[in-house]
């Protein structure tokens, strides 16, 4: 497909109408699909689309289409030469779409480049990058977390859950059921919430069941060292089949020490949310236990000192069918002068993969913490916990990861997940069914026949 050709060197909206005119490009209008489809955040979308029309010329019809039917209708779409301009997308499809051809990578890779790649968190960026540049351009995402009493820990004189040495230390200390759980650990085989977690522990200590060619055996000896950490906190854990719900329950009844957790959880944290309120005081609204949590992102076990972020990315693509000039401008617009107005579709899930940009490497982070979040009341994040702790959120995109990004096996990987046969052996082991050896064998076993 020939591709339309780019004004790279106009950089105001009025100067790229009138190149456009020039050449006789009609760019007056784009679609742009979006997974954002709850009316506020469409509402949201509709307006910066709006924004950007009034600057520059260019109308964009927003369509909602639902998450779970992205896939099967792009893949439509590009069969019938009818996708949108620009889709909002999850992770899983970047790495896939691009070698499909739906993508046009050359217009990603344009736009990183011209945005300035060092304004990118680099674990965001790595995401969606091929061979050759970038499948896509990485918007917002969110880091899993860990999250612990800070009070508790200083207290006690324990540093922070930061490895499976410390959590582990803090376990000694502040396990004491019923009136506090050391931990509130997943256990429930067939909820998502599990697998997620357990991706996190595995990734923390640089274990993955996927390679470059495809299935790869674990580690006998680190993927142990994970067996062995996660049946410690689950010892420190309530008995039970645990997923999200109780973790975050006890948690905000003062009986937790530690628990892992999306962002999502951080305006409940600070009462805002009317169905999860903090109980650990008779003030449902109360700020108080978000005053005493701490959060870490980056986690790290002992085969792998450095670590490692669970992370979910969200990215715009420009399709192989767009118009490209008048994408592209959407794009930049809404990573630049319009990208918080992107992030307050919803702050406290949709963290900045821009920092900043190449005059203020700072200046999206910091509006992005004085965006307000809640549901029933709302405040700024920068109001309900301190610097330190927002730079921890933000920076987790630094080095966030998910298995098979990097080897391009994101999807078998999906597969492997989605099978719940980590979960469940994983399970059977903390409950003594079998040794780590055995377990593994099992795994390497079952994963192996994924296809």
């Amino acid at each position: 497909m020939t591709k339309q050709l780019r004004f790279k060197s106009l950089t105001g909206s009025a100067a790229m109408a009138l190149a456009l005119a020039a050449t006789g490009v009609q760019a007056e209008s784009i679609r742009f699909w979006t997974i954002e489809e709850q009316p506020e955040r469409l509402a949201k979308q509709q307006e910066m689309a709006a924004q950007f029309e009034e600057a520059s010329g260019i109308e964009v019809e927003v369509i909602p289409v639902t998450e779970s039917d992205q896939g099967t209708r792009a893949t439509a779409a590009f069969a019938a030469g009818d996708l949108p301009d620009v889709i909002y997308h999850t992770l899983q499809y970047a790495l896939p779409w691009a070698e499909a051809g739906i993508l046009d990578t050359d217009a990603a890779t344009d736009l990183v480049e011209e945005l300035g790649a060092e304004t990118f968190a680099p674990g965001a960026l790595a995401m969606t990058a091929t061979e050759d540049g970038y499948a896509s351009v990485p918007v917002d995402g969110w880091t899993q977390m860990i999250v612990y009493r800070k009070d508790l820990f200083e207290d006690a004189g324990l540093e922070a859950p930061t490895s499976f040495a410390n959590v582990r230390a803090a376990l000694e200390k502040l396990h004491n059921p019923p009136e506090m759980y050391g931990f509130v650990a997943a256990t429930k085989v067939d909820e998502n919430f599990m697998s997620q977690v357990l991706e996190h522990v595995f990734l923390a200590n640089g274990v993955s069941p996927v390679g470059p060619e495809g299935f790869q055996p674990l580690d006998e000896a680190a993927t142990t060292e994970v067996l062995d950490f996660y049946k410690a906190i689950v010892e420190a854990s309530p008995p039970g089949d645990l997923y999200w719900k109780q973790s975050r329950e006890l948690y905000f009844a003062g009986q937790a020490a530690m628990i892992i957790w999306s962002p999502f959880i951080l305006d409940e944290l600070a009462g805002l949310r009317d169905s999860a309120p903090p109980t650990i005081n008779d003030d449902p609204t109360s700020a108080e236990l978000a005053s005493l949590t701490g959060i870490v992102t980056n986690f790290s076990g002992p085969s792998n000192p450095d670590g490692a972020a669970w992370g979910d990315i969200r990215s715009f693509g420009v399709t192989s069918d767009a118009n490209a000039d008048a994408a592209e401008e959407f794009v930049k617009f809404s990573m630049s002068d319009g990208y918080t107005q992107t992030l307050s579709i919803a702050p406290e899930g949709k963290f900045p993969v821009r920092r900043g940009d190449l005059a203020d490497p700072e200046k999206f982070a910091v509006e992005w913490a004085s965006l307000p979040v809640g549901v029933d009341r709302k405040a700024p994040l920068a109001d309900l916990y301190d610097k330190s702790m927002i730079d921890e959120i933000v920076g987790g995109l630094d080095v966030a990861q998910r298995w098979g990004v990097k080897d391009g096996q994101l999807a078998l990987a999906s597969k492997m997940i989605n099978s719940q046969a980590i979960n469940r052996l994983v399970r059977e082991f903390i409950d003594g069914e079998r040794d780590a050896a055995a377990t593994i064998q099992m795994m390497n076993d079952e994963l192996s026949a994924i296809e």
